[in-house]
């Protein structure tokens, strides 16, 4: 009963933080008077009424932290803060359906980006900022979970990469304390999120775009406030500014603080992750680009490397932006593009996916079985750097990589039974999934997702919900032995 009274307590204030934040949007509709004020007022009413009958009641109840309690607050605080959020959404749209707020809200705090919105210029500006905050909210939240809440479950985060990338980010680089880890990360998501908003006001966008898409680029959640995303401004110093932003939301945000903290540049040169990262996705680009430039799309190839480098990268990064319709491209470079959302973001970062250093781990692995057939009776064991990696850490990716391309197949399998097209299918799965938005054909860049049925929308939905809980979070609620003592 304890645990209960725990979830509840913590979810309970969780909620009311969620009220605080439908604040600042209720005061900016009534600073900008756009119409929104009543949606933001009583969804922020129902959403602090409904946290203090959580949080007050359990108080001073006893509290039990068990990791049992750790994932069911996981897979809770993920399923249902989204039903919250979609209150000032319906409130100010009664026409819009709950499984489409749903899903717009739950693509907001996955950070993937899919859409079911049209008309979003119209959109009064504090819903658009409200579909960017919890975005950005998200974003940090992502970070936390990652460094300093598995952990403590024991299924990965920084203990995981620590242990999968020696060398790169020491224990004692972090602060000791989760919370203290928490504000030093938190301090260092504001501090480049501020950045991001002034290169962009500095490159040609209004305020409010600037604050927006900021949000979106260091999220990764891709949302924009305008139909034609980032292609609205055709500005090439703006695509450069989100160009890079994005890039550094995709490295390992330990590594920034690390590199921040030291005044030093060696610590991303000793991140083996992002080194691969920046590699990998910096060489597809001029490969994409050559591609285009040799199909004709663009007629020159500054032009097919400056659309290249940009819908590549926010693809490949998992933030979603578009300025492009890169559906009419030559099909090996967006396929390409949906192939590095699956593997290139970097651990501890707002990415989702496999993340680039399970992709290392998994190459190294496949290496060293290679090496054993041709030498079956050497004794070799796998490294990072100059430390042994152990087999309870392969056994933990491998496991992770098998769950993610089952989870996948079958959620693939789903949408074609539901009569949707199979690139369509494929292509709307591993974008939600890699929390990456944009797909092809039906819910390709120049389209959203608003024209799938109930079902197909449901599926996209817990597709982002499983792969932003990076798959276990969720699963294991299902394994019998969970629910024993």
């Amino acid at each position: 009963m304890n645990v209960i009274f725990t979830i509840i307590n913590i979810f309970g204030l969780v909620t009311i933080g969620f009220s605080g934040l439908m604040a600042t949007c209720l005061l900016t509709s009534f600073i900008a008077d756009d119409g929104a004020t009543s949606a933001f007022y009583q969804g922020s009413l129902v959403t602090v009424l409904m946290g203090g009958l959580m949080f007050i009641p359990t108080l001073r109840i006893p509290k039990k932290v068990t990791r049992q309690t750790g994932f069911l607050l996981v897979a809770i605080t993920w399923s249902i803060i989204p039903v919250f959020c979609t209150l000032p959404l319906m409130m100010y749209l009664p026409e819009l359906s709950f499984t489409d707020a749903y899903f717009e809200t739950v693509s907001g705090l996955t950070t993937t980006g899919a859409t079911v919105f049209s008309g979003i210029d119209q959109l009064p500006m504090s819903i658009n900022l409200w579909r960017h905050e919890i975005c950005w909210i998200a974003g940090m939240g992502i970070i936390i979970f990652a460094v300093a809440i598995l952990p403590v479950l024991g299924i990965g985060g920084m203990q995981l990469y620590i242990a999968e990338s020696p060398g790169t980010v020491k224990e004692s680089d972090l602060p000791p304390r989760i919370a203290q880890t928490a504000k030093a990360l938190w301090l260092v998501y504001a501090g480049i999120t501020l950045v991001c908003i002034i290169s962009l006001r500095l490159a040609g966008m209004g305020w409010f775009d600037a604050i927006c898409h900021a949000f979106s680029a260091m999220s990764l959640g891709g949302f924009s406030t305008h139909d034609s995303s980032v292609g609205f401004f055709n500005s090439l110093s703006i695509e450069m500014v989100l160009t890079v932003f994005q890039l550094l939301a995709a490295i390992n945000f330990a590594t920034h603080f690390v590199a921040l903290r030291k005044g030093s540049f060696n610590p991303y040169v000793d991140d083996r992750e992002a080194r691969a990262f920046l590699v990998l996705v910096l060489g597809s680009c001029l490969l994409a680009a050559s591609v285009l430039w040799h199909a004709g799309t663009y007629p020159d190839f500054f032009s097919a490397l400056r659309h290249a480098t940009f819908n590549l990268v926010t693809i490949a990064t998992d933030c979603g932006f578009a300025t492009q319709d890169f559906n009419q491209w030559p099909i090996f470079v967006p396929m390409w593009m949906l192939f590095l959302c699956c593997v290139s973001a970097s651990s501890g970062s707002t990415g989702g996916g496999i993340r680039m250093i399970r992709t290392i781990i998994l190459m190294k692995q496949a290496r060293l079985e290679l090496f054993k057939f041709i030498h079956p009776f050497a004794v070799k064991s796998m490294k990072i750097g100059d430390t042994v990696v152990s087999n309870k850490i392969v056994a933990s990716v491998t496991g992770f990589i098998f769950l993610y391309f089952i989870s996948i197949v079958i959620l693939v399998f789903m949408l074609l039974l539901s009569g949707m097209d199979f690139i369509s299918a494929f292509s709307a799965i591993i974008a939600c999934f890699n929390n990456a938005g944009p797909g092809l054909n039906q819910v390709g860049p120049a389209t959203n997702y608003a024209s799938l049925s109930d079902v197909q929308t449901g599926i996209c939905t817990f597709a982002m919900l499983l792969g932003r809980v990076q798959i276990f979070s969720i699963v294991i609620l299902f394994v019998p032995e969970f629910w024993k003592k």
